[in-house]
Parts: C-alpha cells; sequence; structure tokens
C-alpha cells in the first residue's frame, strides 16, 4: 500500500452534500481518500482546492 498527497480543484455545487459527493467520487479516482480538506474557494471561478492523501495498492 502506498500513500500520496494530491490536490484537486473541483467544480462548487448547490449545496454542500453535493459537494462532499463531488469531492470524494473525484478523490477516488487517483486512490482509497485517507483525509482531504477544503483548502481554498475561488468564487469567481466557482472553483474549491482540495487537499487529500489517498491510498493505492502496491504493484508487485
Amino acid at each position: 500500500m502506498t500513500t500520496h498527497f494530491i490536490t484537486a480543484e473541483i467544480d462548487l455545487q448547490e449545496t454542500p452534500t453535493e459537494l462532499q459527493k463531488t469531492i470524494e467520487a473525484e478523490l477516488k479516482k487517483q486512490g482509497e481518500p485517507l483525509r482531504w480538506a477544503v483548502t481554498a474557494v475561488d468564487a469567481e471561478k466557482e472553483k474549491a482546492t482540495v487537499e487529500a492523501v489517498v491510498t493505492t495498492a502496491s504493484a508487485e
């Protein structure tokens, strides 16, 4: 198992629940999220910056 620190830019959603689901779906593309946080919001561009730690299976 390998851990990675990633940063993703996510479009803002109508509700916090929708935003959470969108963030989790985007992070799952990179691996299994251990933790994540919204670290910045650009209201003009309607984007949120998310930093996360994800795990991936090690290639053997």
